[in-house]
């Protein structure tokens, strides 16, 4: 009797200390929400903020009982707002569908393919993740520039379309399919190609859509290299638009617009993540694992 009072005193114990564990871990997480998602919150609010009542505000208001849009409208004439965006478009769609060919060719070499070498020019080509990039900046503005490429989109394209991070992360996830269904598909008579296309594309899909996501997101967030090579206002992407909405003195003046202008820009970026935040999971975590 008294072994099975024990029993149940620890077990009442152990169901308290889990409950509190929680509650701690809960609150913990809830906290560290808040923290990330205030700017996100502070910078929409801003948006629907009136100039009037922005300006009026000497202690910053939580809140708006006066809320408009007239602001994304400001937003939309100060600058040419909607020709960015669909830059950055243009710019995000091709540099992803190029890059996508590259890095998969190439890790399907490095993974499948033997040659002569390929142990030593892998490992040259992972040594590439270790060069600043600062130094390749200068190395591609040289370049693109003596090429006379500046101002055009295939100069900023050019420099985008490989990534050697990405090469690796593909190369890991070729290389854990069986060798068996390769060798299987050669006695077929399926060339590599197709067995490219055919079965390992299929396979490793979720890191596919995972590389292609991140690379949106990279690409629609460029500004270095965007704000190095172009001054021609006809080939800004957003992030160049967004600083010259604050320099042109309208961004200065009137930061509601210049928030709703934020707002725009990012919305593409947080819809994307939300409706492929389970992809980006799976795929991350297939290249992380073995066997």
């Amino acid at each position: 009797m008294d072994n099975q009072l024990n029993y149940e005193k620890i077990q009442k114990s152990a169901k308290t200390k889990n409950i509190l564990r929680n509650i701690a871990v809960y609150a913990l997480l809830s906290f560290w929400a808040l923290l990330v998602l205030f700017p996100f919150y502070w910078m929409v609010l801003t948006s629907v903020k009136t100039y009037g009542s922005y300006n009026a505000e000497h202690i910053p208001s939580f809140f708006t009982l006066s809320p408009t849009l007239q602001n994304y409208a400001d937003a939309f004439t100060a600058v040419k707002l909607g020709r960015y965006l669909l830059n950055t478009l243009f710019f995000t769609l091709v540099t992803t569908a190029v890059m996508l060919v590259v890095i998969t060719l190439a890790a399907f070499a490095f993974a499948r393919l033997d040659f002569k070498g390929k142990n030593l020019v892998f490992t040259l080509f992972l040594s590439l993740m270790m060069i600043p990039n600062e130094l390749v900046v200068i190395t591609n503005f040289t370049t693109i520039t003596n090429l006379g490429l500046r101002n055009t989109f295939t100069g900023l394209i050019l420099p985008s379309v490989t990534s050697v991070f990405y090469i690796y992360l593909l190369r890991e996830n070729f290389a854990q399919i069986p060798d068996e269904l390769y060798y299987a598909a050669k006695v077929d008579g399926t060339s590599d190609l197709r067995y490219l296309r055919r079965v390992m594309i299929p396979i490793c899909k979720p890191t596919l859509i995972t590389i292609v996501i991140l690379k949106v997101i990279e690409c629609w967030n460029s500004y270095v290299w965007p704000r190095l090579i172009t001054d021609d206002a006809d080939y800004y992407l957003v992030s160049n638009g967004i600083q010259e909405i604050r320099e042109n003195g309208f961004g200065r003046e009137n930061i509601p617009a210049m928030m709703a202008a934020v707002v725009v820009i990012s919305l593409p970026l947080i819809v994307l993540f939300l409706l492929f935040r389970k992809k980006i999971m799976a795929g991350v975590a297939r290249g992380g694992t073995k066997g």
